[in-house]
């Protein structure tokens, strides 16, 4: 019976000297973040595409991420400053808007259109855009399968077909993009 009283003062015991001090609310800094959504954007270094890693608020949506290869790429980027693009910017030398005044959600008719079922995807270009290099094709096709991939990861392959709205269209899929 002696032995069964000490238990209870055993595990007091054992809670009470973990080395723990109790405190109240401790304040440090600022509250947790996590890190920037990016997506890659490819362009042409040397003849070669090469991705690039851009911030978006829209992770995973390729239509985001073809605006921010519209955009082209930064000064000075790339070795020696020297990353190109076939893909023409948009119109305008405003910013590429999310939505018309028109049409709020509706996408801007200066931005690409994209739609996707199952792993074909369909990239249908701006009006005024028209008939890209097959560079310009694999730049676009590289950055949409890589935004549709954050997401969505699979080892499938993403078919896509570029169309511009008068006729041409072109085909091909993400295979050989550099990083996939």
């Amino acid at each position: 019976m002696k032995a069964l009283r000490g238990v209870p003062l055993l595990s007091l015991l054992a809670l009470t000297s973990c080395g723990i001090p109790a405190t109240g609310v401790v304040e440090a800094g600022g509250p947790a973040s996590g890190t920037l959504p990016l997506t890659p954007v490819y362009f042409v270094e040397n003849g070669a595409l090469v991705a690039m890693p851009r911030t978006t608020e829209r992770p995973g949506d390729p239509e985001a991420a073809l605006r921010l290869l519209m955009a082209g790429p930064l000064e000075g980027e790339g070795r020696l400053g020297g990353l190109l693009t076939e893909v023409p910017g948009p119109a305008t030398s405003a910013p590429l808007p999310t939505a018309t005044a028109d049409a709020p959600g509706q996408p801007s008719s200066d931005a690409p259109t994209v739609t996707v079922e199952g792993s074909t995807m369909t990239i249908g270009l701006p009006p005024g855009m028209n008939r890209l290099s097959d560079t310009g094709v694999r730049q676009m096709i590289c950055t949409a399968a890589a935004a549709y991939r954050l997401t969505r990861p699979s080892d499938a392959t993403v078919t896509a077909e570029v169309t511009d709205g008068g006729g041409w269209r072109v085909t091909a899929s993400d295979e050989g993009c550099p990083d996939r």
